[in-house]
């Protein structure tokens, strides 16, 4: 089974013990920052890891509690997937607490847990009373039907209950999609000593890996990930639902900005005008007025923008749920589903959440049809419908396409047609946009790894399919290289793949000493030194030793012996040739000495080199002709 990832965040009111939970939880303080110390308060998201075995690893987010934070807030709690509210046992809801509530219903977290805390610092009878105020003030929320957990830090009263249901909570939990396109929302920019840019987020979807180019939008910049950590920890690979730290090349600090988002692939969508469906918060102060100024979070971008309405020109009271549109001042990254937060600017205030119908909105006309036209955009054609299930899924048998679309059999085959569709290994069904993105990041990653290692033929195609197994299915990455060698886009030599416009070469920086290394070789002929010998001679470094070695066999310019000997490939030959034409069908060692004017210490692993060609085959004390 594969392991899964998931982040938790922990939130609140100020001064609750979201923090000091988080240290009882994980021994790590998430504050970090001098005025934080100083304040008693947390400014910037605070990141601790909490659980890991072979089935799951579990990081925490400790989200700022001051509503001056709140735009951290919402960048944090936007890429986990559960929560804990943190509710103090001496101070029960407050009414930040509520705005927190009503953020996270809209950014659509479905699961929580409730940890009352301080619990030492009133008697146990005020706790029930508490925890019945708490329940009258969840009730219409996320956390209606949320379980309690009663904690405090200082004591460690209630922890372990507390972790135990968070793991098993998250046991139970599908994790995020591993095999779209990686998406990592930026949070943190910082700098390295020595390694230079870093970017701080939570995987959204996808997986990146050790020196996979990537691009960051909407700035469009090519950057390569030079290194990545995970909580302090070297990693090869990162994925959906932990939080990641990317060493990045290409890029200076002063470039990148919290919202800037790390994307593997082109195909997420620049826009500034987005069709969406939104509900307001339930005790609105004022009126939202047609085109009246909103502040955007969407994952950790905030921009400034317009809300535009076609039924309506002002809305004072929730009314379930409501088709408009956002024109914003910024580009930003989003796709079809993405969840967001809406905020007055002045006065602030949370007002709304929702979430994206159609990324590329277009100028529509005030009136009823616009409003037709975009229920049915929301519920999706047919089309969209089977897009969206392969986007999410990657590749789909049509059964379940058939439960995901909810569209008749008939029906389904009938748009399974058209070219944006391909059926592979007779069954199972993909996007031609997917099969164009693997193709790209496996010819990504032969490139990389032919500039590594110019001397290696390729990639062993079954360590290939295990890389990227994480992110796609065995039998569609299979589908995908087999169909980019008929294309030759890729070929295939024995168990390696490789680049079609590939061959392998020494390095230009050391061509000259191999050609002096070879020609030595060939001079002494027969009764050459240890092969050793001539690579130090030459002044190749030992780190080029062993791929230079099966590079020159591999390309028969070598002819390797032993550990110890090898003779210039054209030389091996022609004594070969020397030995079969003076030789009958069988020949003893002493024979082969006399003819190729040999000692013992060159003859016998030349004779068995044969052997190991299968040009002789050993019988007692002779050799025979194959």
């Amino acid at each position: 089974m594969d392991k899964r990832y998931f982040t938790i965040g922990m939130a609140g009111h100020i001064d609750h013990g979201k923090t000091s939970l988080t240290k009882a939880l994980t021994n790590v303080d998430t504050d970090r920052l001098k005025e934080e110390k100083e304040r008693q308060i947390s400014i910037e998201l605070g990141f601790a890891p909490l659980f890991e075995d072979e089935e799951i690893q579990i990081s925490v987010i400790d989200v700022p509690g001051h509503e001056r934070f709140i735009r951290q807030m919402i960048a944090g709690v936007a890429g986990i997937d559960l929560v804990v509210l943190v509710v103090a046992a001496d101070e029960g809801v407050m009414p930040q607490t509520r705005e927190h509530l009503d953020i996270l219903g809209f950014l659509g977290i479905k699961k929580g847990i409730i940890a009352i805390t301080k619990i030492d610092r009133v008697e146990e009878e005020f706790i029930e009373l508490v925890k019945d105020d708490i329940l009258e003030e969840l009730q219409g929320t996320v956390f209606a039907d949320a379980p309690f957990v009663f904690v405090d830090s200082i004591s460690h009263k209630g922890i372990e209950e507390l972790k135990t249901f968070i793991i098993q909570t998250l046991k139970e939990q599908e994790m995020r999609d591993t095999k779209g396109a990686f998406r990592l929302p930026i949070d943190q920019v910082f700098t390295v000593k020595g390694q230079g840019t870093v970017v701080r987020g939570t995987v959204y979807e996808g997986t990146v890996e050790e020196g996979q180019s990537l691009l960051v939008m909407p700035r469009g910049l090519e950057v390569k990930a030079r290194q990545i950590q995970v909580h302090h920890k070297q990693a090869q690979m990162a994925f959906a639902g932990q939080r990641a730290a990317i060493n990045l090349s290409g890029v200076p600090k002063e470039e990148l900005e919290r919202g800037d988002v790390l994307v593997s692939s082109e195909h997420f969508i620049i826009t500034r005008t987005i069709d969406v469906a939104i509900r307001v918060v339930e005790d609105l102060e004022h009126m939202i007025k047609q085109r009246m100024p909103i502040k955007l979070h969407i994952g950790t971008t905030e921009v400034m923008g317009r809300i535009v309405f076609f039924d309506r020109n002002e809305l004072k009271d929730g009314n379930g749920e409501i088709l408009c549109q956002l024109r914003l001042e910024e580009d930003i990254l989003t796709k079809r589903g993405d969840r967001f937060i809406i905020r007055r600017p002045s006065p602030q205030e949370t007002i709304g959440g929702g979430w994206v119908i159609d990324p590329r909105g277009q100028k529509y006309r005030f009136g009823k049809q616009t409003i037709e036209e975009l229920e049915k955009k929301k519920v999706g054609s047919p089309t969209e419908r089977i897009t969206a299930a392969l986007y999410e899924a990657k590749s789909l048998p049509l059964s379940e396409l058939i439960k995901r679309t909810a569209l008749e059999e008939d029906l389904l085959m009938s748009h399974l047609e058209n070219q944006e569709f391909v059926l592979y290994n007779g069954k199972e069904y993909t996007l031609r946009t997917t099969i164009e993105l693997i193709e790209e990041d496996i010819y990504d990653h032969l490139q990389l790894f032919h500039q590594k290692n110019p001397m290696k033929t390729g990639v062993n195609k079954a360590e290939l399919l295990q890389t990227m197994h994480a992110r796609f299915s065995k039998q569609l990455l299979d589908y995908v290289i087999e169909n980019a060698i008929i294309t030759r886009v890729f070929t295939r030599k024995g168990q390696f793949v490789t680049l079609a416009s590939f061959s392998p070469h020494v390095p230009s920086s050391w061509q000259k000493r191999v050609e002096n290394m070879l020609a030595d070789l060939k001079k002494d002929g027969l009764k050459v030194h240890y092969l050793n010998d001539y690579l130090t001679s030459a002044g190749i470094p030992e780190t080029l030793v062993g791929d230079l070695r099966r590079f020159l066999e591999e390309q028969g310019q070598i002819v390797i012996l032993d550990d110890q000997f090898a003779y210039f490939g054209e030389l091996f030959g022609q004594a070969v040739e020397k030995l079969r034409s003076q030789t009958s069908s069988e020949f003893e060692v002493g024979d082969a000495k006399e003819i190729l004017d040999l000692s013992r210490k060159y003859i016998i692993p030349f004779l068995e080199k044969l052997d190991a060609l299968k040009l002789t085959k050993r019988v007692e004390n002779k050799r025979i002709w194959q």
